[in-house]
């Protein structure tokens, strides 16, 4: 479980009480998918017929450009069962595809997507290809939402297994 509560009003739209606009919320979606879609080939050469993963980051990307609602977005989360059918590493980055699309519902599972993909990385590279995936996910960072998401790092590295020192 990597949320805490009580949960940050920053990663909560407007419409709904906190303090997140749609486009700082769809820029969450894009950088949690960037995440995920960099580790997807770690899942795929695992389990090459699975498309689960494939199909749920391409719903999160017609979410961003409102072409299907958030619930709509949000069955493709349900690529998480693709984790059941792997492991190590593999398990990893269907877990981080599943957490990037659900960004479309609950924007703080950005760092969900974030912290799984470096999982993969870790489990498949070592601690050291860990830390250089961090870096490179940092250094995608739109900088409208650099300082949330970095904040939010810092907030939560402790429920996201340290990943982000």
């Amino acid at each position: 479980m990597i949320f805490v509560e009580p949960r940050d009003p920053r990663f909560i739209t407007i419409r709904r009480g906190g303090t997140l606009t749609d486009e700082n919320h769809r820029l969450l979606a894009v950088w949690a998918a960037t995440c995920a879609e960099h580790v997807l080939p770690i899942f795929e050469t695992a389990a090459p017929d699975d498309r689960r993963p494939h199909h749920a980051l391409e719903q999160n990307r017609a979410w961003v450009r409102g072409e299907i609602t958030m619930r709509e977005a949000l069955k493709a989360a349900q690529s998480r069962a693709a984790a059941k059918d792997v492991s190590g590493a593999a398990k990893f980055a269907a877990y981080a595809v599943a957490q990037a699309v659900a960004v479309a519902h609950v924007p703080a599972h950005e760092l969900g997507a974030a912290a799984y993909a470096i999982r993969a990385v870790q489990a498949a590279n070592g601690a050291k290809a860990g830390r250089q995936e961090c870096a490179w996910q940092r250094a995608r960072l739109p900088e409208e939402i650099r300082e949330l998401v970095l904040d939010d790092q810092g907030l939560r590295n402790h429920a996201c297994w340290f990943v982000f020192t």
